[in-house]
């Protein structure tokens, strides 16, 4: 099951605390205690797995290594390690203490979520001319704490959408090796899928009904997906009793999840065509180009549609 928004709690390692210590043996070098390391800090980094965050289904915790303590001869404590998260591209980084947001849009892009605790200051750091024998030292202070709500929403240049079972777990499969899961029933996809057509990224939609953006079927927990989409491809049934229909319930979902959504650059695709005659075909075409006249047949079967859809994501791709 694919984790798409998780909270945890993150802190940054305390620092070590310095020390006081004083070599008796040396009588004008004798005060020697050394500062405390610095904490860890912890730090997000962008990765394209899309499944990174199934890390947080049962480890919700995460806490940097603490500073060690400073040593005696002026020496230094060791800096706590730093944690660093792998968080899939297109995660929203919410800090619910701060109420801070971050997002993670390129592979290997770095953010830091919580700083480590300084590193106290040893006895030596106090000497001075009128203070030759201190014996104070500082303790090392707490790394910061807080509560993250991470959101995934995917970041793909192509989506499709339409109801389940309209073709487009087939197509991802045919076009990459995505190798999503396809089966003849409601709904077919459970989560996002994602696959690479030579450098563009594509994202199969989860299977949309009527009253998804009020939560019906699978929801508005993968609607959100859309969001990021630069194009959107309908994939319409041509064993559908009702393109037009099939085609406005899609559409009003979109819009009614997100206004911005209706003006977004969208084709159609209407599959399957290979289960009817040629006639057929064209007879359906002509109802959906009234609504758009960005409007294809397609089939996984006909390597000839195949390699025109290839030829049109190629295109968009050098458009965004």
């Amino acid at each position: 099951m694919l984790v798409d928004e998780v909270t945890i709690e993150i802190k940054g390692g305390r620092g070590g605390d310095g020390r006081a210590h004083f070599d008796g043996s040396k009588s004008k070098e004798g005060i020697d205690g050394g500062n405390g390391g610095d904490g860890g800090s912890v730090f997000a980094v962008g990765v394209s797995d899309l499944g990174a965050l199934n890390q947080f289904r049962f480890k919700k915790s995460f806490q940097a290594e603490k500073g060690q303590n400073g040593m005696t001869k002026k020496m230094h404590g060791r800096n706590g390690e730093d944690i660093i998260l792998k968080l899939p591209i297109g995660t929203i980084v919410a800090n619910l203490d701060t109420k801070e947001k971050q997002e993670i849009l390129k592979v290997g892009e770095t953010i830091k979520m919580a700083s480590g605790g300084i590193g106290g200051r040893g006895n030596f750091e106090f000497k001075s001319s009128r203070n030759t024998s201190p014996k104070e030292f500082e303790e090392g202070k707490e790394g910061e704490y807080f509560k993250i709500f991470l959101e995934l929403q995917l970041i793909a240049q192509i989506g499709f959408v339409g109801f389940p079972n309209a073709g487009k777990s087939s197509m991802l499969n045919e076009l990459t090796e995505a190798s999503a899961k396809v089966a003849n029933y409601k709904f077919t996809t459970l989560e996002p899928n994602l696959g690479v057509l030579d450098g563009i990224i594509l994202a199969d939609i989860p299977g949309l009904i009527l009253g998804a953006s009020s939560g019906k079927g699978l929801g508005i927990k993968f609607l959100k997906h859309i969001k990021r989409t630069r194009t959107l491809v309908h994939f319409i049934s041509s064993e559908s009793e009702d393109l037009v229909e099939d085609y406005n319930i899609i559409k009003n979902e979109l819009k009614d999840y997100d206004t911005e959504l209706a003006g977004r650059e969208e084709y159609i695709f209407l599959t399957k065509h290979d289960i009817f005659t040629p006639k057929e075909i064209e007879e359906k075409l002509k109802i959906l180009k009234k609504i758009s006249p960005n409007v294809m047949p397609v089939s996984i079967y006909d390597p000839e549609s195949i390699e025109k859809v290839r030829a049109l994501f190629h295109k968009l791709s050098k458009k965004h």
